[in-house]
């Protein structure tokens, strides 16, 4: 940190404390006075977009004799000898507070200071209560006409300025509380992740599907390959790991009865951060017996337009300066022809797999070290090429079997299995298979996973038996589905980081950060 960006930061937190210390100051003044400056309730009748939707339609100077209580948080404040403007903000909105030094003294007949008091004792930060009626004022104004306020809470730290806001991005997400604060489109982006989860549940319970819980804290981490938490049992002397995903024990659910099931939670993956990924994310994991991956894709549809619908109101929408379609059918190709469309390699050809790598390379592909298979190289050259390419709905289909362990075996084509993602606006959202049900193809894919992770691969799992047992006792045909919900999110409120629709991200500790760097990939 620069010597003179250390002096300012020195000079800004000598000054919280001096802004600080005279808060104080006037608590105490306020108790002085008999009054309690952290109140126990107040009684709400009204919020401030409903007032201003109700009257929008009364004219300059015209004042209405109702009575009206509202709360909220004071963000701007205008004193004019005895007459005070405040901007009161609640969780719809804002509206003005017309404060004359005659009327409330009359409102309040045990504080004939009550004015002073409110010019004097009060901040921009203070949550405050008023009554009064409604009134316009000449310049065009809707605002309470207040007889009665309440200092409900005193605030001790002010509000960041108003010009400039709340615009260091490390500060937002670390104070998120101050960020809702000062930031509307924040409030409106949380408020809509709130929708959007709610939409989601109700499509599903709708169409009969039930929600189970199933363990966060697991005796064999599985169903991804993803480095796990682990943590220490101490009465049961033994390791578990945080979940990194559900289905495993969504698949035994199945496998007992349950036809349809899912499960919306926190997964833990012991991982880097971008703008794509936080170590503790949210998705939903959906599977239906006597289904495959053909009926996934139309749920996944349906989930998603459905949730679009319900919180935008419209399929067309737009994010990051583009415009996306999410009217249905969505377009369905394969991870091949995608690839042989971007790059012009078709790797159908292949059956040598180092004449296939020196293709990939001069195509301008990087091929890492541990890349020693066509499975691999064609999922690198996916990545690499393709990925941030699909804006529009893209279903990508029939990936290699060889990354993907729990997928059934394609029914026509050799080496690939019947697994589906979906990409929008160049990110994948979802995840799907046709399921192996086969107990004995699975114990051989989860042996050979058990081998990377003896050999050193920290995304590699050991056999999970009690699943393989389930297994054994018979699971019907099934779909499975996996959606990144704060990837949903992100789409749906033009959020450009998951940093932005997690209300609290995971990030370093704050004397280990630099204002200047930039996020890890």
């Amino acid at each position: 940190m620069s010597s003179s960006s250390e002096k300012s930061n020195q000079q800004s937190a000598s000054n919280l404390r001096e802004i600080r210390a005279t808060r104080i100051q006037k608590i105490e003044k306020l108790q002085e006075e008999g009054l309690i400056p952290f109140v126990y309730k107040w009684e709400i009748t009204h919020h401030a977009k409903e007032l201003q939707q109700e009257y929008i339609e009364l004219e300059n100077g015209e004042e209405v004799e109702t009575d009206v209580s509202i709360a909220g948080r004071i963000v701007a404040r205008r004193v004019f000898g005895k007459l005070a403007f405040f901007t009161l903000q609640d969780k719809t909105g804002t509206i003005q507070l017309y404060l004359d030094k005659k009327r409330i003294s009359a409102g309040m007949s045990n504080l004939d200071n009550a004015f002073n008091i409110l010019k004097k004792q009060t901040d921009t930060g203070d949550i405050l209560g008023v009554k009064g009626s409604i009134k316009r004022t000449e310049k065009g104004e809707l605002s309470v006409n207040v007889d009665e306020y309440s200092i409900l809470t005193k605030s001790l730290l002010p509000l960041p300025d108003k010009w400039h806001g709340l615009t260091d991005k490390e500060k937002r997400y670390r104070q998120r509380y101050v960020d809702l604060i000062v930031n509307p489109n924040v409030r409106e982006t949380f408020r809509k992740r709130a929708k959007i989860i709610a939409a989601i549940r109700r499509y599903l319970e709708q169409e009969d599907f039930l929600e189970i819980e199933t363990p966060v804290l697991q005796t064999e981490a599985g169903g991804a390959d993803a480095r796990p938490f682990v943590t220490y049992h101490n009465a049961l002397d033994m390791d578990l790991y945080l979940r990194i995903a559900t289905e495993l024990h969504l698949k035994r659910l199945i496998v007992g009865g349950l036809e349809k099931v899912f499960e919306l939670g926190r997964i833990f993956r012991n991982e880097g951060v971008s703008t794509r990924h936080n170590p503790e994310f949210t998705s939903i994991e959906v599977y239906q017996a006597y289904a495959d991956y053909y009926d996934m894709m139309t749920l996944t549809e349906n989930i998603i337009t459905s949730a679009a619908n319900e919180v935008l109101g419209s399929l067309i929408l737009y994010y990051q300066g583009e415009t996306i379609d999410l009217n249905a059918p969505w377009k369905r190709a394969t991870m091949y022809d995608l690839i042989q469309e971007k790059t012009g390699i078709d790797f159908n050809r292949f059956n040598d797999f180092a004449e296939a790598k020196q293709a990939a390379q001069a195509a301008g592909i990087n091929i890492p070290e541990d890349c020693q298979s066509m499975g691999k190289l064609l999922n690198e050259a996916f990545e690499q090429k393709v990925e941030e390419t699909l804006i529009q709905p893209t279903f990508v289909l029939d990936f290699p079997k060889e990354i993907s362990p729990l997928a059934k075996p394609h029914r026509s084509k050799e080496g690939l299995v019947e697994r589906f993602e979906l990409y929008i606006g160049g990110r994948e959202l979802a995840n799907s298979f046709s399921e192996l049900t086969d107990p004995i193809d699975q114990r051989e894919r989860l042996e050979l996973q058990a081998a990377k992770k003896a050999a050193g691969d920290l995304e590699a799992h050991n056999v999970d038996e009690d699943f393989l047992t389930a297994l054994e006792y018979g699971m019907p045909p099934t779909g499975g589905l996996g959606i990144g919900i704060d990837r949903v999110v992100m789409l749906l409120t033009d959020s450009p980081s998951i940093r932005d629709v997690i209300a609290f991200p995971l990030l370093k500790s704050a004397s280990n950060v630099s204002h200047d760097s930039e996020e890890e990939t």
